[in-house]
């Protein structure tokens, strides 16, 4: 897997279709994440791919979110990403938005972290120290069980994400954990930078 795009040009166009802070905040999230998962499954020479394909995946999402992932390929072959990589982001709608389905272990990582990341985002925020860094599985598996909380997370897409992994819902809750909690400082520390530009 070849990234076909620097990590500042991703970034870039990335930016070019996404304003909102909230937005910028989760790409960036999911792109360390997607770091995090490719060095500990194995797929360490990969990573940069891993993690651009995170970076990229809601390209679409805040100018089109009623064609979120149908927009997206054109948007990414203007800016240069290749046909892997494109169809590997858009499979994270499978079955929600497109009918591309995940078939790589990335593509599965992709679907069921992207998900997760917002609901364990949301649970941070409710933290004293708004940080992964002291947030347990049980307390996450409590908040996935409380539908009202982050009423907007599908709890059938995560499912579908473990199954898809053929993982139990506390591994991919552990693991996503360790993910954010890899990435946790280095998010923030880019959302104050571009705060100040």
């Amino acid at each position: 897997m070849t990234a076909s795009i620097t990590r500042n040009d991703a970034l870039d166009l990335l930016k070019k279709y996404n304003k909102e802070p909230f937005h910028i905040l989760h790409a960036l999230t999911v792109e360390g994440v997607m770091a995090w998962y490719a060095d500990h499954l194995g797929y360490g020479a990969d990573k940069t791919y891993w993690s651009l394909a995170g970076l990229l995946h809601d390209i679409d999402f805040e100018l089109y979110p009623e064609q979120h992932c149908v927009k997206a390929p054109e948007l990414l072959r203007e800016g240069g990403v290749g046909d892997d990589m494109t169809r590997a982001i858009c499979s994270h709608g499978y079955g929600i938005c497109c009918d591309v389905k995940p078939e790589h272990e990335m593509e599965k990582v992709l679907f069921a972290a992207d998900e997760l990341t917002g609901l364990i985002g949301a649970a941070v925020r409710m933290r004293p120290s708004k940080s992964a860094a002291d947030l347990e599985v049980s307390s996450l598996m409590k908040k996935f069980k409380d539908k009202k909380f982050a009423a907007g997370c599908s709890r059938d897409v995560i499912q579908q994400g473990a199954d898809m992994l053929s993982w139990e819902l506390a591994k991919l809750f552990d693991l996503t954990i360790q993910a954010m909690r890899s990435c946790e400082e280095s998010v923030n520390r880019q959302m104050a930078e571009m705060e100040k530009e």
